[in-house]
This record gives structure tokens, sequence and C-alpha cells, in this order.
């Protein structure tokens, strides 16, 4: 039996779980039709496999047809969905793992032109700020069916076999009532002048459930104890709620959160991303265990097992949940249990995952792109049964993920980089303070090839000489891209990159223009540096909104970061233009939209526009390759082996990543996985 306060088993009610680790409920977004279909199944399947104790489904499931979803949120208020959760809840048990699923109705949280088109009800007229919809006051009748509607949502899930359902009380219908600041219902029994009428909702629903499922199907409430805002539910009466929770015997379980989500940086607060303050709610939570006795479930950016291990062993969480890090490695539990703790990927915050479902996408993890694809895409790489020789070159993402999947493959691997070190455009991301945890990405990769016995040769620029002088098997060109820099009409040599600015290369001017025609993250980066310099700034971007590929809960640092120093935004315009005018330069700015020639004084222009492939000797060894650089497209996506010829030689070529097109992080990492784990 393991001393590890992590793998002892937890008894929870009638329910022993067989550590301290769990998934908390999160919407990855897989859903199909609004069921929990194979796609679904597997991805917590994996996880349920790998050890954790708890998968807790749906973020959240919606139990009526007036809660309509805004990111294929599952829809428990259809009978159909009970053979589907079944047969996951059926898989996960087989693996050991308890399953509970979260239940909601959405209030106001979603939009009134979403699903069937029904009024979107609230407990106030108040808009949420993030989804825009003009709620209608509930009725005495609208109570009484959602209520009902979650009972029957309940005894669904019961039916399934689910251990139990947590309600979503933050943010959502439940939390509506609660919240001084949403409590907007006439006078009566519902209102918000006490605390009592404030919670008479969700007890309401904690009884009718109750009632319908019985005593041992387990109840539990994820809540704001604590709204962390001017007029907003105090932690004393987060507290308060607590003990009425475990007065009532209707909760088994509380979950515990500090902090509201109907704005982006709000939401961006309650679930941190990378630069920000490690398990920041984790006193509040350790609070509520101590005062009242709840058995405490808490996720908020607990990373990594040393500050998971520390939540438990320091009593303040019965159960830690590690959601997000599980999503870059479902294997955690089974690398702790195996002493293998140096070998779980890290999370690196970037919250690729939330980001993408609130853009209406689906969750992948930046630099697990086996997430989310089980049933294509292996997290654990098999070996070869012919081991070859694979020669990349490029140690970026794309390139070193190329060689941690050849060397698992057992395949002898040879790397060159022109650089003195690894990582690419990663590297000069992670030189900006607040995304410095994206080295991880970087890190972890060349800690999985050495152990591999990958051959690094830095500064070394290969030509197809050095490549040819290798006998390769297979050959993995991801040497990137390059800065796209001369995009105007005129005057290209007097601009600079964002990579100039990000590296160093360039120093920041006074006046600066910052023309963003990409929209991601490196005009953003530059921007901050530009304006944390003292430079006053001008971001403009022939858009209609500023840095569209960065999205919202991303974007809420930039904001902070730059919003009360001398920095603008400039949506529908396009540079065309520069030219010299004395000490300065005269940027020609004009539009899409009409004819336009404007003429600003700046003394520094700086221009974003992606990157262009950096694949001269891919073009200089593809005609003496065997496949003649292609790529069979349906074996790739079906995951079967290349199989092509046409040409003479005796090596396979490749190429992946930027020098194939300038994309993001994820595409380069999936590039590779994808096309080496069948090497």
């Amino acid at each position: 039996m393991s001393n590890d306060p992590l793998l002892q088993p937890y008894q929870l009610k009638h329910l022993t779980l067989r550590n301290r680790i769990m998934t908390t409920s999160h919407e990855p977004a897989y859903g199909e039709d609004g069921m929990p279909k194979d796609r679904y199944r597997l991805y917590h399947l994996e996880r349920a496999k790998a050890g954790v104790a708890m998968v807790m489904t749906a973020g959240s499931a919606s139990v009526s047809r007036d809660s309509p979803p805004v990111f294929t949120n599952l829809l428990v208020w259809k009978d159909e969905v009970v053979p589907w959760m079944k047969r996951l809840t059926d898989d996960c048990h087989e693996a050991g793992a308890a399953v509970m699923i979260q239940l909601s109705h959405l209030g106001r949280r979603t939009r009134w032109d979403k699903g069937d088109w029904l009024p979107v009800l609230a407990a106030g007229p108040s808009r949420e700020p993030s989804h825009r919809a003009f709620p209608k006051v509930m009725e005495d009748w609208d109570i009484f069916r959602v209520v009902k509607d979650y009972a029957d949502a309940a005894e669904r899930m019961a039916a399934a076999g689910v251990d139990g359902v947590e309600f979503e009380c933050y943010g959502h219908l439940m939390d509506q009532f609660i919240s001084p600041l949403t409590n907007g219902m006439p006078a009566g029994p519902y209102d918000g002048s006490s605390l009592d009428n404030r919670l008479r909702f969700a007890f309401d629903v904690l009884q009718a459930c109750r009632d319908r499922v019985g005593p041992k199907f387990l109840l539990g409430m994820r809540y704001v104890a604590d709204e962390d805002a001017p007029g907003g539910l105090p932690v004393e009466e987060g507290v308060e709620m607590a003990r009425r929770f475990k007065a009532s015997g209707l909760v088994d379980f509380v979950n515990i959160i500090r902090g509201r989500i109907h704005t982006d940086p709000a939401m961006t607060d309650v679930i941190p991303i990378q630069g920000m303050k490690s398990s920041p709610h984790l006193d509040l939570a350790g609070r509520i265990r101590a005062e009242v006795g709840l058995p405490t479930f808490h996720a908020a950016r607990i990373a990594d097992v040393p500050t998971a291990r520390f939540a438990v062993s320091s009593g303040q969480l019965d159960m830690v949940g590690m959601t997000r890090a599980h999503m870059a490695d479902p294997h955690i539990v089974k690398k702790i249990v195996e002493g293998r703790e140096e070998d779980i990927r890290p999370c690196v915050g970037a919250t690729y995952c939330l980001d993408r479902i609130y853009q209406g996408g689906m969750a992948l993890c930046i630099h697990n792109p086996a997430t989310g694809r089980e049933a294509t895409v292996p997290h654990t790489i098999t070996r070869a049964e012919v081991a070859k020789k694979v020669v990349i070159v490029g140690a970026g993402p794309a390139g070193l993920e190329a060689a941690r999947v050849a060397a698992e493959r057992g395949h002898r691997v040879v790397v060159f980089e022109a650089a003195d070190e690894p990582g690419g455009q990663v590297r000069l991301t992670a030189r900006t303070k607040r995304r410095a945890e994206m080295i991880g990405i970087i890190d972890w990769r060349m800690a999985q090839a050495a152990a591999r016995d990958v051959e690094f040769r830095f500064n070394t620029f290969a030509e197809a000489g050095d490549i040819l002088a290798e006998k390769p098997d297979v050959v993995i060109i991801a040497t990137g891209g390059l800065p796209e820099k001369d995009i105007l009409e005129f005057g290209n040599d007097l601009t600079v990159t964002a990579w100039d600015i990000l590296s160093g290369d360039v120093k920041p001017g006074q006046n600066v223009l910052l023309y963003d025609d990409a929209g991601d993250h490196t005009a953003l980066q530059a921007a901050q540096a530009l304006a944390e310099a003292g430079a006053t700034v001008e971001i403009m971007t022939p858009d209609r909104s500023f840095a569209p590929e960065v999205m919202a809960m991303n974007l809420v640092p930039y904001m902070r970061a730059m919003q009360d120093k001398n920095v603008t935004f400039t949506v529908t315009y396009r540079l065309t233009g520069a030219k010299r005018s004395g000490n300065h330069l005269t940027a020609v700015i004009g539009s899409d939209y009409m004819k336009l020639a404007q003429e600003r004084q700046f003394d520094q222009i700086v221009v974003n526009h992606g990157t262009q492939p950096l694949a001269d000797v891919y073009f200089e060894l593809k005609p003496q390759s065997e496949n003649l650089g292609a790529v069979d497209y349906e074996a790739l996506i079906a995951g079967k082996p290349q199989m092509l010829n046409g040409g003479s030689k005796g090596f396979k070529l490749f190429r992946i990543g930027d020098a194939v097109e300038s994309r993001n992080t994820h595409a380069a990492i999936y590039d590779a996985l994808r096309l080496v784990k069948d090497l």
C-alpha cells in the first residue's frame, strides 16, 4: 500500500474511490447531437483506464429544452441519452473509475437564437455580458417546470448507472437565484431579500431530485462560495450555504468555486491560465472543509502532482481535480503509481482547450494531439517491427515530437538544428515572462528524446549532403518558417517584424504602429513588449476585430498588461505602404471597405503577417526521395503507414509544421504525431 496521499482510497458515502485524483466536470464539446457517443466515451475512458478515481462528465448537461447549449453540451432532457451514458458509465466502471455527471439549466448564460428559440430564462432581468441575452424573469410555472426537468434528468442518469450528479451552481440558473447581483425576482418566496429566499430554488431542485433517485444516489453542489465582487455573495454566506447543505442531508459533497464567469476577465480569474497564480482558490476550499466538514472537491489550476499532493496532504481537499492536467496527460495516475512522475507531460496552462470550446470548437490540448482523438491517435506509442534510420531537420515543436515518437517506435534518430538550442518559435514565445511555461512543451520532449538516445546536432545548418550522408530511411523536414515581412505595396525595407521585437534584435521605438494581419499571439506579445518599454503603440488590423486568433481567456492577460498604457486598437484599416519623412516614417493607410489613402507619422512600423515555409532543403531532396515528398492523406487520416513510392532512392521524405504552412503549435505537433506513429 503506497504512503502517497494521492493514492489513498476515499470513502464517499457508500462509494469507495480508489485514490484522491479526479477529473472535474467540463465540456470538451465532443458530443454528437447532444449525446455522449464514442468520441466522448473514449475520451473519459482513457483517463479511467489510466487510474483516475472518478470522471465527472459534462460541463454541464442541459436539463431543459429552454436551456439550449452554447458549445455542444449534452442534452439530458432527452430519453435517448440514457443508453449512451450507460455505455460510457459501464466502460469506466469496468476500468475501476466512478462516474458522475454535472446537470444544469443555463438560465441567462445562453443565447435566444439557439435550440428551439425559446425565451431565455433567469432569476432577474439583467443580461449576462458574455452571452448577451436579455432574459425573461421566471414565472411560477417556469420554476415548477424546471424543477421537474432537473428531477427527470437525475432519474435518467440513475437509470444510466452513474454514481451521482453534481449541480452546476456558478453563473448558471441556480446561482442566478443565489447571487445578490443577479436575483431580481419580484417580491415573494424566491426574491433576493434573504439568503433563505435566494437558496429556495436550489433546495427545491435538491429535494425533487432526492425524492426521485433515493438515498444511495450521490448529489453534490459545485457552487460559488465567494463571488469576490462588490455587492456579490460574500464568503461568510458561502460558508453558511455549505452548513445548510450539510444540515439538509440532501447534499453529499461540495465542489468549491470562487468568483464569477459573466465576463471573459471574470471567468479567467475563476479558471486561471498560464502566468497566473497556481491553485489560487485552494484556501477557500480548505476553509469550507475545515469549518463545515462536508466532503470537499476543488479544481482550479492544480496543474502538477506536487500541488495536488499538497492540497490533499494538508487536509484542504478530499478529492483534487486535475482536469486540464489530464488533457495534457491522461496517464498521470498510472505514472505516479509506476514511479514515473518525471514522464508526466506537463500542462503548460495555455488553455487552448477551453478557448477553443468558447469559440465554438472542440477541446484540444496544445501539445497532446491524442486528446479527443482517442479513436484514431494513441496516447501510448508502440514499437515498430523494424528499426529504421530517421533524420529530422529542425528542433522546434514539430521536429521534437517527430524525434520523440520515432524514438519510442524504436528507430535510430538524428536531429539537426541550426540554432544552439531547441524550441523554434516556442522558445521565442517563452521569452515573454507570462508565457514562460510554454517552454515546458520543449523541455518535456527534449527529456523524452534524450532518454531514448536521440542524437542532437545543434549549431548545424543541415544541407542535403549532410542529410544523405546519414543514409536515412526517412527524412522529416521540420525547419519551420520565417516571418513574412514584405507585404506592403512599397516601403517594406522600412519595417521590422514582431519577431524582431520579441527576440530583442530590434529595440522598441517611441511612437509605434504595429500592423497585425495575422491576428495571433505574436502581435499581442510584441505589442505588450513595446508598451512595457514605454512606447506609444497603435495596433492596426484590417479585420473587424483585433487578434481574432487569440481567444477569450488568453486575451485577458494581454488587456490587463496594456490597457493602462498608451496602447490603442484600430480595426478595419489596412497598411498599404511606408515611406520616410525626415526622421519619421509615414504610414500610408487604406481600407478594404472604401478607397482611402490616409497618412500618419510614426518612428517605427512593425508588421505581423505569419510565416512562410523555410523549406529549401526539402525541395533540394524531393527529386531524390522515394516518395517524391508526397503524403498519402487517406492513409494519414486513417492512421495507416505511408506506403507511397515514386522515385528511385531509398528514403522517404516528408515535411511537417510551419515548414509546410503557417499554423500553430498544436497543428505542428499533430502533424508529427500522426505521421511518425506509423513509421
